[in-house]
């Protein structure tokens, strides 16, 4: 061999990489992230690890020590999971800074961790995955929502604890007027409560309509929508909260798993289970939409209607009718909205298109 062949295989082969992955499982008090690398062999390799708190300090430690890690002049995707509240405060802190900021819907994200056949679940180990994704795929950029959208969320939310208080008092306050002796102290403080529950609930209405009103877009995307009969402006503004106008979702498909109503089944050979919803998405949209799905149904909404007494008849059921009320009421809402439409409840009449044959698809809410 000769000395050139020879000094030729004893140098190391420099890699060319391309992009940097920094990604974090978020928690209450802590954050573990994770630095990965990804080279033109499409190999991922960890670069470092480290837990940093949950808290302002904790996020300028973070930036110093990706600034440390991250030394090579290529691009880099922060990763994370839209787990609650919590990934907010370093979304919009690395947001603020101009860098690529993407945020996970939590089944995307999960079901990337089952491909890879991970069975041990850590926060290391859920930041290494997230990692490892940001550095294999193309993730879109978060969009960060407007500040109109967060104070409205946060309206939305308060007044449903709100409900939820009343509803406990209220329970009380029955239960204690059917006992033989009835101490009327309790029954007024009860009252005083309730009563003023009532006061804050409808403060928050108000204060709904004032974020609506205050922004002219959200104002006139919400026009569209309130034409459905049985949809108040309540439900529209807890939707638009929780999905951020839905500029997270590319299809109904994503927005149906993100609220939870995508189908769950249970089938092993001869065996075959109940199929329902999975429930494994945002909880809010699915309580805001129960009372709806009732007054469309029994504002006599023609699709609607439609659908709710075809479900019935096949499963004998009346809430699994709803149900499928509401998830189809979720995805006219996200139609009319993206679309930029206004809701005709008398267009299935004037296109000559039998209800039942529009209650498979939302073609019949596409009006210009």
């Amino acid at each position: 061999m000769s000395k050139e062949i020879k000094k030729r295989t004893n140098q190391k082969v420099e890699k060319e990489y391309i992009k940097y992955s920094v990604a974090s499982d978020i928690g209450k008090d802590n954050f573990a992230s994770c630095i990965s690398i990804l080279d033109k062999e499409q190999e991922v390799k960890t670069v470092a690890t480290r837990t940093f708190t949950n808290s302002p300090k904790g996020f300028d430690n973070f930036f110093e020590w990706q600034k440390n890690k991250c030394k090579l002049s290529i691009p880099a995707v922060f990763t994370m999971e839209a787990t609650g509240i919590y990934y907010e405060k370093l979304a919009w802190f690395l947001h603020r800074k101009d860098l690529y900021v993407s945020v996970l819907l939590p089944n995307k994200a999960k079901k990337y961790m089952q491909s890879l056949g991970l069975k041990s679940k850590t926060d290391k180990i859920d930041a290494a995955g997230l990692a490892r994704m940001g550095a294999e795929q193309k993730l879109d950029r978060w969009k960060a929502p407007k500040e109109s959208i967060m104070a409205l969320r946060y309206i939305t939310r308060h007044r449903e604890d709100l409900q939820k208080s009343r509803t406990v008092f209220n329970n009380q306050l029955s239960a204690h007027r059917c006992g033989e002796f009835i101490s009327e102290t309790v029954v007024k403080g009860l009252e005083e409560l309730i009563a003023l529950l009532d006061k804050q609930i409808k403060m928050t209405e108000k204060q709904m309509r004032e974020k609506l009103d205050a922004d002219q877009e959200i104002k006139e995307g919400v026009e569209r929508v309130i034409g459905i009969k049985g949809v108040s402006t309540i439900t529209i503004a807890t939707i638009l909260a929780e999905t951020n106008c839905f500029l997270a979702f590319e299809n109904q498909r994503q927005l149906v798993s993100y609220a939870g109503y995508d189908v769950k089944e249970s089938q092993s050979g001869k065996h075959v289970g109940k199929t329902k919803i999975s429930k494994r998405g945002n909880a809010h949209i699915r309580r805001i939409l129960h009372l709806p799905a009732l007054n469309v149904v029994s504002y006599d909404e023609p699709v609607f209607v439609n659908l709710y007494e075809r479900v019935f008849q096949r499963t004998k059921i009346k809430m699994k009718g709803y149900v499928a009320v509401q998830r189809k009421l979720l995805c006219l809402i996200y139609t009319l909205w993206t679309n930029q439409v206004k809701y005709d409840r008398d267009f299935y009449k004037k296109s000559g298109e039998h209800p039942e044959m529009q209650s498979k698809s939302l073609s019949f809410c596409m009006v210009s």
